[in-house]
């Protein structure tokens, strides 16, 4: 499995579309153990727009210069870090949250028209052509931002080889929590990560093909997929406003800044959630909308449970009730329906 992350679960997100748990889910159902789900990483500054909600305003822009402001046009990062626009990823993240909760915005603003127009142009070329196609000059205006789940650093449980707990189901990359982030990420280490597991897998498999050959001779007997003789017309728009109502209780309940009661809410309803998802799936034809939804369903709940296991703060994961980190607490969050 190499599905990706679940950053769709969330309202703001950097991820493609197609970002929607599925193979998290998937292994979760099969028996497979689930870890680390609490930590995902919010990306500080994404693009606030209707027609481009998944546009990564890079951290370079900060690098070079960008000022976090809000919209009074205060600097306000000193407040919270000493290196200002400059604080790493999830202090900065935090902050904008907490900027944006104070004043009831629904974004900031990244400002580097203080630079040169020429400079600006040629050292963010991407980001201000998409900008100027919004109506947005970035060389003359400040960028509306805001945080947006961006890498999931848990998953799918897998040892060095990318082995899951199920004989012969391997996962990799985002869809896994091989153990390589820990509480946080680096973004570079994600491209290695699949480099590296990927190898490991395939040598793995080469080493050990004999285990597997018997399988080769097995003749399956799968039946045809039962669809159910129900329509969907009229429960296609329920699906998308139910797929909504996960992705706004996530961003308000299981965001950057959580507390046990918002998780407690959050899991409340997801329960609710889960129960009619059972009723659609068993009634109603297969749909893509249909499994999406269930899939990023389990993997919002799995967040929930996981953050409600874990009785600190560690990396990307913070909670107001347990704002530090304890050492004794440094171990995984594992679910998985064996355990249960």
């Amino acid at each position: 499995m190499a599905t990706g992350g679940a950053g769709k679960a969330y309202l703001y997100t950097t991820n493609w579309s197609g970002a929607t748990g599925d193979g998290i889910a998937m292994a979760y159902r099969l028996g497979a153990r689930v870890a680390n789900m609490e930590f995902m990483q919010f990306h500080p500054t994404c693009l606030y727009h209707a027609e481009s909600r998944n546009f990564l305003i890079s951290e370079a822009m900060r690098g070079e210069g960008g000022e976090l402001i809000n919209e009074k046009g205060d600097a306000f990062m000193k407040k919270y870090h000493p290196l200002g626009s400059l604080a790493p990823r999830d202090i900065t993240a935090r902050s904008i949250d907490n900027e944006m909760k104070k004043s009831g915005a629904d974004c900031v603003f990244l400002d580097i028209t203080h630079r040169p127009a020429g400079f600006v142009k040629n050292r963010f070329p991407n980001i201000y052509k998409r900008c100027l196609e919004l109506g947005i000059d970035i060389t003359k205006k400040p960028i509306p931002v805001v945080p947006a789940a961006h890498y999931l650093c848990g998953g799918v449980m897998t040892d060095i080889n990318g082995r899951t707990d199920i004989d012969g189901l391997f996962a990799l990359g985002e869809t896994a929590c091989s153990g390589l982030h820990g509480a946080n990420r680096l973004a570079s280490n994600s491209l290695l990560e699949c480099l590296v597991f990927s190898h490991n897998a395939a040598r793995w498999l080469g080493e050990n093909k004999a285990n597997y050959s018997e399988l080769d001779a097995i003749e399956y007997s799968i039946p045809p997929w039962q669809s159910k003789n129900k329509k969907n017309e009229d429960e296609l728009i329920l699906v998308s406003h139910m797929w909504d109502e996960i992705r706004r209780l996530m961003w308000a309940y299981v965001g950057i800044v959580r507390t046990n009661r918002r998780l407690e809410r959050a899991q409340h309803r997801l329960t609710n959630i889960l129960q009619e998802l059972d009723e659609y799936y068993s009634s109603f034809k297969t749909h893509p909308d249909i499994i999406e939804l269930r899939n990023i369903a389990i993997a919002a709940d799995l967040t929930v449970r996981c953050a409600l296991q874990r009785k600190e703060s560690r990396g990307i994961h913070y909670n107001l009730d347990f704002p530090y980190s304890k050492e004794g607490l440094a171990a995984d969050t594992i679910i998985s329906t064996i355990l249960q």
